[in-house]
């Protein structure tokens, strides 16, 4: 490769890495809805015409702060589950359960921008979806492999789901690539949803007067959701 090439893509892929971090700085004073490139240009000191040759709009700049958000909270879900003990599937879940909630505690304005309300005129295309399944695909995954090793159990007889629950949960299974039962699928998808809502209501203040600091009940509840999900117990 030619050298000038290659000294220009690092200028570029530097300037590029910069513009974004301008634009999450925007994103903790005026929101997802309030960010334009042509406040982000006046952050770096730069026109805003020189900003349209890194991202042709406002919505081009948002997809790659969305996808970031994404990839960089999967990889610390990730890398939490990896540090626990693989066949501590209790230990796996709470640890991934616990590195969630302290990137949304150290991100809140990323969690926001992904996990919050809608940004009024922009819709994500299709490259946000593979990025955006990496976080409940690592969840689900220590199911899945608690699921594999017979590791799972569940009290109570569970109801035959409706059809359309059933194909959404074999669906699921596939992305697994798993041939996990739909009803554990469904407890898995219950307790990670319950997970990001008490996340939510926590980042946007819910608890106050009530459940505020949070941190015993964030434990507390982790450890109940593994109950739903089946997991057994840390030795």
């Amino acid at each position: 490769m030619n050298a000038s090439r290659t000294a220009r893509e690092r200028a570029r892929s530097e300037l590029t890495r910069e513009i974004k971090e301008a634009a999450r700085r925007r994103l903790s004073v005026s929101g997802a809805q309030g960010l334009s490139l042509r406040a982000v240009a006046r952050e770096l000191g730069m026109v805003s015409s020189a900003l349209y040759r890194y991202f042709a709009s406002r919505d081009e700049l948002l997809t790659a702060l969305i996808i970031d958000a994404y990839d960089a909270l999967a990889t610390e879900i990730e890398a939490a589950d990896r540090a626990a003990l693989s066949t501590d599937f209790r230990g796996r879940w709470e640890a991934a359960c616990r590195a969630t909630r302290a990137w949304a505690s150290a991100h809140p304005h990323e969690y926001a921008l992904v996990y919050g309300s809608p940004v009024p005129g922009y819709h994500a295309p299709e490259t946000t979806i593979a990025p955006g399944a990496r976080v409940p695909m690592a969840l689900l995954s220590i199911v899945r492999d608690a699921h594999e090793a017979g590791a799972l159990s569940t009290s109570e007889e569970e109801p035959p789901l409706p059809p359309a629950l059933a194909d959404q949960a074999a669906h699921i299974a596939g992305l697994l690539d798993s041939a996990i039962p739909n009803g554990v699928i469904i407890r898995g998808a219950t307790a990670w949803t319950q997970l990001f809502g008490m996340i939510t209501f926590e980042l946007f203040g819910q608890y106050a007067n009530s459940l505020d600091p949070a941190d015993a009940f964030f434990d507390y509840s982790i450890d109940r959701l593994a109950d739903l999900i089946g997991l057994p117990e840390t030795e």
